[in-house]
């Protein structure tokens, strides 16, 4: 293959045979930005991003826009059996000021080990990404569980991909309890940026161990490139800069952003940033191969392109699909084609009588098979052997439901979340409704739709979502209930034109706290909600709370206390104790409430960062200093009065202490937070003989900021352990 480097420059470095411009090795021979460096060690010439740096480069690929690096940035974490740390290192790369971003559809954040917590985040000034996963081995079973894992799915391994634009991270990893509750089975974390197709894994105690990555020098990244960042393919054309230099090569928009990249059109290969005289796009002999036309006669190669045609003395419809023969008499063809289009017509004419007649059979037997999959009978026994289930649960037919819908038109989408979208919708007797399309694609999520269902039968609150009915004669089945005019909680809570009034604020809270004691002591069964959060409160036209999604939602036997099950839920409302032990009791939504509360107070969201700790942690590091309320929504601070903080905040605190025993329960909360509504009464959340609090009587209260020198990193998981 004839070189694609600028005329005389080097062309190749060691193992890489090929460096096409607009990269280049030394001056002069590469565009603005992709210089490269072609170094001698000691494994031979080796190819390098800059000079000076140590990212080594094994790749290019121009009609990609992509290179392939090499790095040994693997983050690692280790500790001896006393539980003391030996290993931290926490990598971080930068690729600013460079045409270089790390590909989000070709990379993927990947960390392993026991007891592990990892986070990649954004290390620019003007950006502030971050996430992270976390990796649990059960202590009591680590092997088996760890051996038995066929995918990354928390158990040893976690995985996460990153965002579009990244061009610079750091990789941060904790340990929840520094291994020693698998000390014996693996003591290190490792954390890393890779290509998707690097790493597998398998479950084996090498892959907890990290002994496939540290078992490598190096981790290959997929970096995206492209040219001039700052201008498009429209604006680039008008400069003199212009990168596409080949006549018969294209600008290409980089998608997500500024800057662009060039290719060859169809029928040229070769480099577009080169000139046609220099190994530019190329014109392709698709004559020449077999392979890369379609012609059944006469092939005759044209400009990016070909065609074909008959031999002297013989015709085809399409040369390029159909073979050349030999010239019939128009008469014969004419008998052929009557005689054709004769049995066509009585094919037709048998096919639509046949499908006439199967067709309400064929509509019966689907709608009876899509029945049974979404398990139809299990349903009907679980609705009928409700109490007046029949007044309020109705099985709806799929016409309905598409009239209601207009077909399910997009534009009447309310929102998509995990579990499936939800639709607006008008039924025939003029009720207003949500219809809940699940995202189901297996017998688990299917078993969560009946779930939902059956416990949505059960119940009959005015603070918990009403359900009408539900369809089964699709492939996934429909749910529908009442419709909730004004949308999530958490909407309303983080909004900056619209934020709540504390008044509503504390009747929400007491709403919902109501709706979770009815689920945990008077409901007709015992129900663990299992995902309390702000966006599964909706709020209806004259903002009273509604409790909704009961996908998750689990049923606790006659005496029983707690059930054991797969930890399910949303981070940042996870109990912790749940999140260890698999053990889910009335208390784990007692935690996530309290979450609720911290939001219904600051108004932030519960993973927001404050001075390297996560809401939660600095809201109880602040009410311990008693210096909470600088951390107060404005307006909490101007409508509340000092009591009702006061007791909001400890209560929230109590309903997140790390030992379950310790929390009060629902209808505590609830009469504690009813109470507040009404005047002089006691509450048992703040203590009697308390003085004022420092901070209330000299700063928030009186209107005056105060910096309180807090510096702790302590966490809240560790304070409470």
């Amino acid at each position: 293959m004839a070189s694609q480097a600028l005329p005389g420059c080097q062309d190749s470095c060691g193992a890489l045979m090929s460096v096409p411009y607009p990269f280049g090795i030394g001056e002069n021979c590469s565009r603005e930005g992709f210089t490269l460096d072609c170094r001698q060690t000691d494994q031979g010439p080796a190819l390098y991003l800059s000079k000076g740096n140590m990212i080594e480069v094994t790749y290019i690929s121009l009609p990609k826009a992509q290179i392939i690096i090499s790095s040994s940035d693997v983050g690692q974490d280790c500790y001896d059996r006393s539980g003391s740390r030996v290993t931290h290192y926490q990598p971080s790369l930068s690729l600013k000021d460079s045409p270089y971003i790390f590909s989000d559809t070709e990379n993927t954040f990947t960390v392993l080990g026991c007891d592990t917590y990892a986070t990649i985040s954004d290390t620019s000034i003007n950006t502030s990404f971050q996430t992270g996963c976390s990796s649990i081995c059960n202590a009591q079973s680590v092997k088996t569980q760890i051996m038995n894992a066929s995918s990354c799915n928390g158990i040893g391994c976690c995985r996460l991909s990153i965002p579009d634009g990244l061009q610079s991270f750091k990789i941060t990893l904790s340990s929840f309890k520094n291994h020693t509750l698998v000390s014996e089975f693996n003591n290190c974390s490792y954390a890393f940026l890779a290509s998707n197709n690097w790493f597998t894994f398998f479950g084996l105690s090498s892959d907890i161990g990290g002994g496939f990555v540290m078992g490598n020098a190096s981790v290959p990244i997929v970096l995206d490139w492209r040219i001039n960042v700052n201008w498009t393919c429209k604006e680039a054309k008008t400069t003199s800069d212009y990168a596409c230099k080949s006549q018969n090569s294209y600008c290409k928009d980089y998608l997500k952003g500024a800057g662009y990249s060039c290719m060859c059109k169809t029928g040229y290969q070769g480099n577009p940033y080169l000139g046609d005289a220099d190994e530019g796009c190329q014109d392709i002999d698709e004559c020449r191969d077999e392979l890369t036309n379609l012609c059944k006669g006469i092939c005759i190669n044209t400009p990016g392109s070909y065609s074909c045609e008959c031999p002297k003395g013989k015709l085809s419809d399409n040369p390029t699909m159909y073979p050349c023969k030999t010239f019939w008499p128009v008469g014969i063809v004419i008998l052929i084609a009557i005689s054709i289009t004769i049995g066509i017509v009585l094919l037709l004419g048998r096919c639509v009588l046949f499908y006439k007649i199967s067709k309400v059979k064929s509509q019966k037997m689907l709608k009876r098979k899509y029945f049974l999959q979404n398990r139809g009978l299990l349903l009907q026994h679980l609705i009928s052997s409700t109490e007046d289930s029949t007044e309020q649960t109705k099985i709806f037919t799929l016409t309905e439901l598409e009239k209601a819908t207009n077909n399910f038109d997009e534009t009447r989408i309310l929102g998509r979340g995990g579990h499936g979208t939800v639709y607006k919708g008008l039924l025939s007797d003029q009720r207003i409704v949500a219809i809940k399309k699940s995202k189901i694609a297996n017998s688990g999520e299917i078993d969560q739709f009946i779930n939902e269902v059956a416990t949505l039968s059960r119940i009959n609150h005015r603070n918990i979502v009403k359900l009408y009915g539900c369809c089964l004669e699709t492939e996934v089945p429909l749910l529908v209930y009442e419709f909730i005019s004004n949308g999530m909680l958490s909407n309303h809570i983080h909004s900056e034109d619209h934020p709540l009034s504390w008044e509503d604020r504390l009747r929400i809270a007491t709403e919902s706290a109501g709706a979770l004691s009815y689920l945990h002591s008077a409901a007709p069964m015992t129900i663990f909600h299992r995902d309390v959060k702000s966006s599964n409160i909706l709020l209806d036209d004259h903002y009273t709370a509604k409790v909704a999604d009961f996908g998750t939602s689990r049923f606790v036997p006659l005496n029983d206390t707690h059930v054991s099950t797969a930890v399910q839920g949303t981070f940042g409302y996870l109990d912790p104790e749940y999140f260890l032990t698999g053990r889910l009791t009335d208390k784990s939504d007692v935690y996530s409430f309290g979450v609720i509360l911290v939001e219904l107070l600051t108004g932030k969201k519960p993973l927001s960062i404050y001075e390297d700790r996560n809401l939660l942690t600095h809201f109880i590091l602040l009410l311990k200093e008693n210096c909470f309320t600088q951390i107060l929504e404005d307006r909490v601070m101007k409508e509340g009065t000092k009591v009702q903080i006061q007791v909001v905040a400890e209560l929230a605190e109590a309903c997140m202490r790390m030992n379950g025993e310790e929390r009060p329960t629902m209808k505590e909360v609830e009469a504690e937070l009813d109470g507040l509504r009404r005047p002089k009464k006691q509450h048992q959340w703040v203590a009697h003989d308390r003085e004022e609090r420092e901070c209330l009587l000299k700063g928030a209260f009186a209107g005056q900021a105060r910096d309180n020198g807090d510096t702790s990193t302590q966490s809240s998981l560790q304070r409470h352990a």
